[in-house]
């Protein structure tokens, strides 16, 4: 019997929030953030023209009255976390400027061997990772993995230094969709990302790839997680009573399986906060009935979506068009394929884009998360409201409106990934260890290891990698969960295609870059499983880069791993030793 899983499873310019404190005078605080129960703001949009796109950013942080630090990208103009609209073929120039000022959490977690220990001769020679380091990860792009494009290992952008150049091309290949934009630095990921440093990423085009769309107005929707705001406030009256609250290792609310209780962390819609424990909406306004194309991004940290829209309580249809930036219809399938779903399941770092058609006058419309199982080890995702969705005749116009005639896109070239015959299975295996076993209350240590190595920890200073393939060649990944806590796995410069959910074929042909990997239990007669078809086909694809898991405390915690890909008119690379995870010729 075959399983559909996606479902288990983002001059000043003002904006409207903004025009009332700009008026009063004050200079508006660094990564301002508008006030709870605000209407959702779109991202200003800034787009290719003549085939380039060039962006300055400027990542900030700021210590808020609440005691949390706030981080943000802010461009020339002012613009926090602007969408980033590009065309395969369109040239990328962006100028990234740190002004990261001391935060918590400082210190140095790691340091390349490239230079000495408090030397540094560029960005791209690798150095201390500290609090005020960054670079930038352009999520689910396939463009190289080379310092200036997507390199994560040995970019590194330090506070005062000079705007760092990146500068690539999009593939011309390059799905048309939604991607996303956030720093990448070993350690410290978590700290920035969940403070709010992300942005999207469009690749234009989706309208060619499924004319179901063509023609409708687009919302691109950024949802984080944040802090607790009242992290000492008891649960909503209108929740039913739970037993004592649980507090993980990490000092978040822990999964209790109730679907209700104090969340691990806030979330925010475009930067708008719902906070705990009332969770008052953000506002969304459409006209009556309008279909709109949304396009959904999880930048959280550690925070697991599962997304419905719901009338007068009501689930609502939505028409999945494409999946972490791909069309559903990649696979070369003809006709203008929509899945029709009642709710969607999205991992920190993934994307959904969807039809939803708007409610009618006087209809309740709300946009919800509902509660994700993350196993006795994970943290506390429950039921809350996100925004309310109204309707009206005088609903502002989105930004963006997709082309009614769009031309074709030229066919893919490659045949599609599930026909291929791969040229190896290889397993790897998710697991987690307290660094006192007696000690229940002990800080925990996150693994990511390929079946046969030695678990060991993360380290970028080792440069060798955990898995050697070759480009041209196709694989089969089995990613095993070994731990008692749902884990989200991702891979860079690529995407592949899921083949088994708990040991069960799956009907998904269509692609990913992030799927989470079910918890096991001590009732579970083996280690929940998925099956993974790796596409390493794509030139771009050759380099070091790296897997891990997209719970940020987790992949800043160790649980990643480095691969190296050949070219393929090279020679075969050497293997990695099964004792050691080290390299033998």
């Amino acid at each position: 019997m075959k399983k559909l899983a996606f479902l288990w499873f983002t001059n000043l310019i003002v904006a409207p929030w903004d025009i009332n404190l700009q008026a009063q005078g004050p200079q508006r605080e660094t990564c301002f953030r508008p006030p709870v129960g605000s209407a959702v703001a779109e991202p200003e949009d800034l787009r290719s023209n003549n085939g380039q796109l060039k962006v300055d950013l400027t990542i900030h942080n700021y210590s808020a009255a609440d005691g949390s630090t706030r981080y943000c990208y802010v461009d020339a103009n002012g613009n926090q976390s602007p969408n980033l609209r590009l065309r395969p073929g369109d040239l990328l120039i962006l100028n990234l400027k740190n002004d990261l000022a001391d935060a918590d959490g400082g210190g140095v977690k790691h340091l390349h061997d490239h230079a000495g220990a408090g030397e540094k001769a560029d960005a791209c020679s690798g150095g201390p990772m500290t609090a005020k380091s960054t670079n930038l990860h352009f999520h689910g792009l396939t463009v190289p993995p080379v310092c200036h494009q997507d390199d994560v290992l040995k970019t590194l952008i330090g506070p005062g230094e000079s705007p760092f150049e990146y500068r690539f091309r999009i593939p011309e290949n390059q799905p048309p969709g939604l991607y996303w934009y956030h720093p990448h630095i070993h350690g410290f990921t978590k700290t920035q990302v969940l403070g709010g440093a992300s942005g999207a990423l469009i690749i234009e085009g989706i309208e060619a790839a499924n004319k179901q769309v063509a023609g409708l107005p687009e919302r691109v929707l950024v949802i984080r997680d944040q802090d607790l705001v009242n992290p000492s406030a008891p649960p909503s009256k209108s929740e039913p009573v739970l037993p004592k609250m649980l507090i993980d290792r990490d000092g978040d609310a822990a999964n209790n399986g109730t679907g209700f209780g104090k969340p691990a962390k806030d979330l925010s819609i475009n930067f708008v906060p719902v906070p705990y424990p009332n969770y008052p909406p953000a506002a969304i306004q459409l006209k009556p009935e309008e279909r709109q194309l949304w396009r959904v991004l999880n930048a959280s940290a550690i925070t697991y979506l599962n997304l419905a829209v719901l009338f007068n309580r009501v689930p609502q249809r939505l028409g999945l068009v494409a999946l972490d930036g791909v069309p559903l219809n990649e696979n070369g399938t003809s006709g203008d394929f929509v899945s029709w779903q009642t709710h969607l399941g999205v991992p920190p770092g993934a994307r959904v884009e969807f039809i939803v058609k708007g409610p009618r006058l006087g209809v309740q419309g709300l946009m919800v998360t509902r509660t994700v199982d993350t196993g006795p080890s994970g943290e506390n995702d429950p039921n809350r409201t996100i925004a309310t969705i109204t309707a009206s005749e005088n609903a502002p116009e989105p930004r963006s409106k997709l082309a009614v005639s769009p031309e074709p896109l030229p066919p893919n070239r490659l045949p599609w990934l599930g026909n291929i015959v791969p040229v190896r299975t290889r397993k790897l295996y998710f697991s987690e260890k307290l660094i006192d076993p007696n000690d229940p209350t002990s800080a925990t240590e996150f693994y990511i290891t390929v079946d046969g190595q030695t678990p060991a920890l993360f380290d970028p200073r080792t440069g060798i990698p955990n898995i050697v393939a070759k480009q041209g060649t196709v694989e089969d990944w089995i990613i095993e969960n070994r731990s008692k806590e749902l884990h989200a796995f991702h891979i860079h410069q690529m995407h592949f295609m899921l083949l088994d959910y708990l040991g069960v074929p799956v009907d998904e042909p269509f692609l990913r870059d992030t799927v989470n990997v079910p918890y096991f239990t001590d009732r579970a007669l083996s280690y929940p499983s998925v099956r993974l078809r790796m596409d390493f086909r794509d030139p771009n694809s050759v380099g070091t880069f790296v897997y891990h898991c997209h719970l940020l405390e987790h992949e800043d915690g160790g649980m990643m791993g480095l691969i190296r890909v050949e070219p393929a008119d090279g020679p075969e690379g050497p293997t990695p030793t099964a004792a050691t995870g080290s390299h033998s010729r």
